[in-house]
């Protein structure tokens, strides 16, 4: 099947902005755009709420009437499938009053109890809309990492209650410094990485100390990837455009204020981050973060944030994307996790429809 070169399409769910979400024109224009970007893969992204991190009853509706969203994702996966696109399905959580999914506490044994199963729910009911559309991969979980070494035997069974219902290919998206952590990496078949690596630790690196940093962050991964016989792919990876966005790339766009826009200094870590990767077999690809479902909506993020459209970034993504990959070398046995053949199992996916 090739390495994985994706992109992440962001939702516009709002009814207040109704006709340019998933599944719409303005979606098939912002997928055309990948296709010529070079993406073979696209990732949607999908939201369930949490009032707090203490909150254990995950609300299925977001923006919109959640059988409004289901819809809406189901269009836009056979618009991604019309282009020759392959899909990754990644059910994300917003809390809504503020604080990183990572840090999800509900305080107690009995509290967790009640949030598993609130979240049992909300992802399984994507999976269910995974294998409806035939999307090829899904995601069980982003950057869960208050739970995902600590609650490993309930991670387990939300796992087995998504293979009851999806039959297609699982990854977990684990935060940048998470993924030797996770305890549940042989129940699923590809590590996924959020991969948003600081590169350097001081402002103003040169490309080359942001190599440097790239090449060290590749050499960490690789000795853990080889040594746990683990295939890996960044389930997100970006920074944004801003002056040394690889110092500290996990700081959100609008949580800043008078920032000075960077374009090239958001190519220029883009560049160190995947030159370091795409040269290595263990590495099966990645999801830019991210476009938008309106591709010419840009009030979605601020003008410092993290989409590459229309700048130089691009240009580095288009160069590398039309590259070979060491991924791309051995395209008839490309084994992920469990031992399943992942190349045969999709391409039987993909030709089955």
């Amino acid at each position: 099947m090739g390495a994985v070169r994706g992109a992440t399409l962001g939702p516009i769910e709002s009814t207040l902005h109704p006709g340019v979400g998933y599944g719409t024109p303005a979606s098939a224009e912002a997928l055309d755009e990948m296709v010529a970007l070079g993406c073979n893969w696209v990732s949607i992204t999908p939201f369930g709420r949490l009032w707090d991190l203490r909150t254990t009853e995950i609300q299925m509706n977001f923006e919109a009437p959640f059988d409004q969203n289901r819809a809406a994702v189901v269009r836009v996966i056979e618009q991604a499938h019309a282009r020759g696109l392959r899909v990754l399905l990644v059910p994300h959580l917003w809390v809504d009053a503020g604080g990183w999914r990572g840090q999800i506490e509900p305080g107690t044994e009995e509290g967790w109890q009640r949030w598993f199963a609130s979240y049992e729910r909300f992802v399984v009911e994507w999976a269910r809309v995974a294998e409806q559309a035939h999307a090829e991969m899904l995601s069980i979980g982003v950057e869960m990492k208050s739970s995902s070494d600590t609650h490993v035997h309930q991670w387990i069974g939300v796992i087995e209650a998504i293979r009851r219902a999806y039959s297609g290919l699982l990854t977990y998206s684990a935060n940048w410094d998470e993924e030797g952590l996770v305890g549940f990496w042989d129940r699923i078949d590809v590590v996924g990485i959020n991969a948003f690596y600081p590169l350097a630790e001081h402002d103003g690196a040169e490309l080359e100390v942001l190599r440097a940093g790239a090449r060290e962050r590749a050499r960490r991964l690789r000795t853990w990837a080889e040594r746990n016989d683990r295939a890996v792919m960044f389930t997100e990876f970006g920074y944004t455009a801003r002056p040394d966005p690889a110092v500290r790339p996990w700081e959100w766009p609008e949580d800043l204020v008078g920032v000075r826009v960077d374009a090239h200094a958001q190519a220029v870590a883009y560049r160190a981050l995947l030159e370091a990767f795409v040269g290595e077999s263990w590495f099966v690809g990645g999801f830019v973060w991210r476009y938008y479902a309106n591709p010419m909506d840009a009030s979605q993020e601020a003008a410092w944030g993290f989409s590459p459209r229309l700048r130089e970034a691009e240009d580095v993504l288009r160069e590398l994307y039309a590259a070979r990959w060491g991924s791309d070398a051995d395209r008839g046995r490309l084994l992920f996790g469990n031992g399943r053949d992942a190349s045969l199992q999709l391409e039987t996916r993909w030709f089955a429809r």
